[in-house]
C-alpha cells in the first residue's frame, strides 16, 4: 500500500516553499509597558515648555520672581493676553506672518519640486556641477548675505515691507535637493515618456505626472517650510520694524522693553504666537505624517 499523504506536512512544505530562503517568518511586534513610559516621559517633555508658557502667561509678573515658581495655572490670562495683542500690535503681526510664511511655503514648494524634477529625471548638459553647486550654498552662512542683501532692497525700496523679507526666501537649496531626492525613486521615468508618447506638453506632464507622484514630499515640505518661516527672527529683525510691517517674531522683541520686563505678558505675546501653529498642525498633521511614511516608503 502507498503511503498516505498527511495534509498538515503538504501545508508546512508549501508555506516553507512559499517564503523566500533565508528570511524569517515575519512576527508582529507588541509594544511592552517600558515603551509606554519612555513615550509617556518624552511626550511630557516635548508638552513641558508650551504649557510652562501658558502658566506663566496667566500670573503676575510678582509671583513669576518668587522662589519656588508657579507650577499651576493663575486667573490673570486674559489680562495678560489682552495687554500683548494690544502692546505688539498682535492682530497686524499675525496677518503679516501668515502672508509671509504661506506665500514662503508656497513659493518654496513650487520652485523646489519644478528644480528637482529637473535635477531627477531630465538630462542637460552640466547637471552634476550645478546640482553640486546649488547644494554647496547650504554651507554658507546667511549671516554672511545680510549686507550686501540689505544695501540691495534699501535700493529698491523695500525696507519695512514684507516683500523683502518673502522674496530671498522664496527658494531655498535645501528644498531643492529635498524634492530631487525624493522623485529619483518615487516618479518612474516611464510615467514621464508615457505622457510624452501621448503628446502631453511639459507644463501637462509636470501637473498630471510630476505633481502627483510629489505630493506626499510636497506636503512635508511645505510644513516644515511654513514653520521655519514663522519662526524666522534674524532676517525680519533687520528688514522690517515694529511700528511698520511687523512679523510675530518682531513683534514679540517690543514686548521686552523697559526697565523691568513684564515677563507674564511676554510669555502670553508667545502664547499667542504658537497659537497658529499649533492650529496648523493639528488640522494637517495627519496628512504631514502620511506623506512622511509614505516618502520613506517608498524611498
Amino acid at each position: 500500500m502507498g503511503d498516505v499523504p498527511d495534509p498538515a506536512a503538504d501545508r508546512r512544505g508549501g508555506a516553507a516553499a512559499a517564503r523566500p530562503e533565508g528570511r524569517l517568518p515575519m512576527r508582529s511586534l507588541r509594544a511592552g509597558r517600558l515603551t509606554y513610559v519612555v513615550l509617556a516621559l518624552f511626550t511630557a517633555g516635548s508638552l513641558f515648555p508650551l504649557v510652562w508658557t501658558a502658566i506663566a502667561a496667566s500670573r503676575s509678573n510678582t509671583r513669576l520672581a518668587q522662589t519656588p515658581p508657579p507650577f499651576w495655572f493663575g486667573g490673570n490670562l486674559g489680562r495678560n493676553l489682552q495687554v500683548a495683542w494690544t502692546d505688539a500690535n498682535m492682530g497686524t503681526a499675525l496677518l503679516n506672518t501668515v502672508i509671509v510664511a504661506g506665500t514662503v511655503a508656497a513659493g518654496t514648494v513650487f520652485f523646489s519640486t519644478l528644480a528637482g524634477f529637473a535635477f531627477a529625471k531630465l538630462r542637460f548638459r552640466g547637471s552634476r556641477p550645478l546640482l553640486a553647486l546649488v547644494i554647496g550654498t547650504m554651507l554658507i552662512p546667511p549671516q554672511l548675505s545680510v549686507v550686501p542683501l540689505y544695501m540691495l532692497i534699501a535700493k529698491l525700496s523695500w525696507t519695512d515691507r514684507l516683500q523683502a523679507v518673502i522674496l530671498p526666501t522664496l527658494v531655498g537649496a535645501f528644498g531643492v535637493f529635498f524634492m530631487r531626492q525624493y522623485l529619483v525613486h518615487a516618479l518612474p521615468m516611464e510615467l514621464v515618456e508615457a505622457a510624452r508618447t501621448d503628446g502631453a506638453s511639459s507644463l501637462r506632464v509636470l501637473w498630471h505626472v510630476v505633481f502627483p507622484a510629489a505630493r506626499p514630499a510636497m506636503a512635508v515640505l511645505g510644513m516644515l517650510t511654513f514653520v521655519m518661516a514663522w519662526n524666522d527672527f534674524f532676517w525680519p529683525i533687520v528688514a522690517l520694524t515694529q511700528n511698520g510691517s511687523p512679523t510675530v517674531q518682531v513683534a514679540l522683541t517690543g514686548l521686552g522693553r523697559g526697565y523691568i520686563p513684564d515677563q507674564s505678558v511676554i510669555m502670553a505675546g508667545a502664547l499667542l504666537g504658537t497659537l497658529p501653529l499649533l492650529l496648523v498642525f493639528l488640522v494637517f498633521g495627519r496628512q504631514i505624517v502620511g506623506g512622511i511614511m509614505q516618502g520613506a516608503v517608498k524611498g
